[in-house]
């Protein structure tokens, strides 16, 4: 068989990444480039939507050309992508409607308190799956066109598409013959139906939304059209998968079982748990939501979102200039003296799951004369397993199972210190793979599996290394209660 090769596009919050897969399904190379994070004096986080796809177009072509591949052995495409920004785009012309609202901005917390005293939430939850909040695209897109000039005279006239960054991809890289999504970004929107498995009709009337501007829901491994990259490949080739970022990393990692669960630490950090072909609803503040579908076949998740996790290592780099580069961090940690009891809630923006307040605000708590510089870095560091905790404990509750291990990806799975102390204060195993490209290597695999270049046999090709917990119980019930109590002094 002729050599082939897959591209992933890996669309996330700080930049976009273009994978290169061959036939083993190996990544033999990867580009990237950053893209401006705009953050107004009101603390709203926007992005370009055409900045975006510029920046898709240029990294496929730098990796093509750093590669030094035949282009004509490119077979197809997957993509991922950050999944609850939202955005709005003209349907004629292909133009973005304003910026696109990022995950974490929470603008349109207003929308949401004005559904509650409505009596909504409950009924949203029920049908959705997730808790009311700005977090989700429903009040993102509801945002859009009340505040945005020219976005409700478009979809009034049934001219506008709006969505998340995958459609939006999909809609720019067919050059406008397809306005499609997936499953996985479909639920994650507050308007999917993950029940009837549809764009649920009345919760759309609800955030003043027609659901004929919505994209057409696909499969995650469907033929979502084709593409050349603007010319970058000599022939179209198929995108044949699309996922959320979180999704791609679960299938990625082989989570394809009832009862596995896994973490990303990105800019902020997803926990999933593969519950099966059949939903529950969380009553201990995370959300039930689509893992995939396969071949018209659904699994579903438990999960849980946090705001801040290696965003809060960049905040120490960028704004308060205490590292110069994260990889500073574990060896601060190290230092830093072993009984201070100094804590950070880093409640920037909110706070994600499991306690949802969109109004809460960051502290740090248990400051002593003896907190310094280190201190206050491993802090920030362990702020980030204990997020990760708080969402798997209530996971475990809602499905009504141990976690044995939690399978990790991401940039900051590379800090050790991190990785034994999220080991340590969960009381499981942690399994870190030999790659950090998990939300890029699930659509990879899907697509190729679409087109036949390989079978669920690929992903025993992950090797990983194994952290156990080594901390005594009772210090480690210790640190996780003092954590509880800082997290009850933000939400009072």
């Amino acid at each position: 068989m002729p050599r082939q090769y897959i591209i992933s596009i890996d669309q996330s919050t700080q930049g976009t990444k273009a994978l290169l897969f061959d036939s083993s399904g190996s990544l033999i190379k990867r580009t990237d480039e950053a893209h401006e994070q705009i953050i107004n004096e009101k603390g709203w986080v926007s992005h370009d939507p055409a900045e975006i796809y510029r920046k898709v177009i240029e990294v496929t072509a730098r990796l093509l050309e750093e590669s030094g591949i035949d282009k004509s052995k490119v077979a197809g495409v997957g993509i991922s992508n950050q999944r609850e920004t939202s955005l709005a785009w003209n349907r004629v012309t292909g133009e973005p409607v304003g910026k696109a609202v990022v995950w974490q901005c929470a603008r349109a917390a207003d929308i949401c308190d004005q559904l509650v005293c409505a009596g909504w939430a409950e009924k949203i939850r029920e049908k959705t799956g997730m808790e009311l909040s700005p977090y989700f695209p429903a009040s993102k897109i509801a945002w859009i066109l009340k505040n945005v000039e020219g976005a409700k005279e478009l979809a009034d006239a049934g001219e506008l598409c709006h969505g998340t960054i995958d459609s939006w991809l999909v809609y720019k890289l067919t050059g406008g013959k397809s306005y499609k999504t997936d499953y996985s970004n479909a639920s994650r929107t507050q308007l999917f139906n993950i029940f009837d498995l549809t764009w649920d009709d009345e919760i759309c009337k609800v955030f003043g939304i027609d659901p004929a501007n919505l994209a057409t829901v696909c499969d995650s491994n469907a033929d979502f059209g084709e593409t050349d990259f603007e010319g970058v490949l000599p022939h179209k080739v198929p995108i044949h998968a699309v996922m959320g970022d979180s999704h791609g990393a679960l299938f990625g990692q082989g989570c394809l079982k009832s009862g596995m669960i896994k973490s990303t630490y990105g800019t902020g950090s997803s926990i999933m748990m593969n519950i099966g072909d059949d939903p529950v609803l969380s009553t201990h503040g995370v959300v039930t939501s689509l893992a995939w579908s396969m071949d018209g076949r659904v699994n579903y998740v438990l999960e849980g979102n946090l705001n801040y996790t290696g965003a809060v290592i960049t905040w120490l780099k960028n704004d308060l200039q205490m590292i110069g580069s994260p990889a500073e961090t574990e060896e601060l940690a190290r230092q830093a003296a072993s009984d201070d009891c100094l804590y950070l809630v880093p409640a920037f923006s909110g706070l994600g799951a499991p306690y949802w307040d969109s109004r809460a605000t960051g502290m740090f708590t248990g400051m002593t004369r003896t907190t310094g510089r280190a201190e206050m870095v491993r802090a920030s560091l362990e702020c980030i397993a204990y997020q990760i905790q708080d969402v798997m404990e209530a996971m475990s509750k809602d499905a009504g199972v141990g976690i044995s291990e939690l399978r990790v990806d991401g940039g900051p799975t590379k800090n050790d210190y991190l990785m034994q102390f999220q080991s340590d204060i969960a009381g499981i195993a942690v399994q870190v793979p030999d790659t950090d490209e998990l939300s890029g290597m699930g659509p990879a695999y899907a697509a190729g599996m679409a087109l036949g270049l390989w079978d669920e046999g690929i992903f025993g090709k992950l090797d990983r290394r194994k952290y156990t917990p080594q901390m005594e119980k009772s210090l480690r019930q210790k640190k996780y209660e003092g954590w509880k109590q800082a997290v009850g002094k933000v939400l009072a």
